[in-house]
């Protein structure tokens, strides 16, 4: 079963993408900002993180640097969310792997996880 690490202050947010992924098999860990983000990437070794760009304590840009300047987790895929466009959020940071605007849509969420996850379970 794959891991996946979602990371956003958002509530509905967290608590839709749980439902939606572990509907479709994946193993949903959350959190609420970046450092709590990274106190779980350190004990549980997800297959991919998705982050919020604007968060609290520790912001998405914040903690994706984090993450790739560590090299055990340089190659770890790392979906970033918002609601600003991709080319505003490649202005803030860069290294992720894929791009999600939000509102999110169900559609598009399974499509990039199934290609950057292409086995669930």
């Amino acid at each position: 079963m794959k891991i996946v690490l979602v990371v956003d202050d958002e509530s509905a947010v967290t608590e839709s993408l749980n439902a939606l992924l572990g509907d479709e098999g994946y193993h949903v860990l959350t959190a609420h900002n970046g450092h709590q983000g990274m106190e779980k990437l350190a004990g549980l070794n997800p297959d991919l993180v998705m982050i919020d760009l604007m968060m609290p304590a520790m912001d998405g840009p914040a903690m994706l640097q984090a993450i790739k300047s560590d090299p055990q987790y340089q190659d770890l895929a790392v979906v970033m969310m918002s609601s600003i466009s991709e080319a505003l959020l490649r202005r803030a940071c860069s290294g992720y792997t894929a791009f999600l605007r939000k509102p999110l849509q169900a559609e598009q969420v399974l499509s990039t996880l199934t290609h950057l996850l292409p086995h669930a379970s």
